[in-house]
């Protein structure tokens, strides 16, 4: 009997486990703009109440994705006539003015290529350790040794970025 009362607590305690959900808002503004805060919404603009349920990975059974209604795909097409663009917030700076998207960046350091707007780690990833290190008034210098009868330099800027090749 003990046994089974402890037994019949644990699974209580198991199945009792705690929701994640939290309430948002929906703001719309006049141009029809939506954005979701958990701070409310400015006075010009019309609110509505979110339940968001984020439920914990593997806590379970996966639902499949709801097809998106007519009247939502109506809505996409007319921000899309309008030439209305998408603004990101909280784009990640790399410091050089994102001169390069990452699949650029990528390509440059695989295949060796100095790029202006790539990081001195870019350059280090692609071209290995310098031979020699010089700066002068906040600007570096890499040097590399002779390859097939040339050498390599890169300047960087006092940010870090490459600044021109030579």
């Amino acid at each position: 009997m003990r046994t089974l009362l402890s037994g019949a607590t644990l699974c209580a305690l198991l199945l009792a486990n705690p929701t994640h959900a939290a309430s948002v808002y929906r703001c719309v503004d006049e141009a029809g703009d939506v954005t979701f805060t958990r701070q409310g919404c400015a006075p010009s603009q019309t609110t509505q109440m979110q339940n968001a349920f984020n439920p914990t990975p593997s806590s379970g059974k996966a639902t499949r994705m709801a097809e998106p209604s007519s009247q939502q795909t109506k809505r996409q097409r007319k921000h899309a006539d309008t030439g209305a663009t998408l603004t990101v917030v909280g784009e990640q700076d790399d410091g050089c003015g994102n001169l390069l998207t990452q699949q650029a960046r990528r390509k440059a350091i695989v295949e060796q290529q100095v790029r202006a707007g790539m990081t001195r780690a870019d350059i280090e990833s692609a071209l290995g350790r310098p031979d020699a290190i010089s700066s002068n008034n906040g600007q570096t210098r890499y040097r590399y040794s002779p390859q097939k009868g040339r050498s390599r330099s890169v300047s960087f800027d006092e940010n870090g970025c490459v600044r021109a090749k030579n």
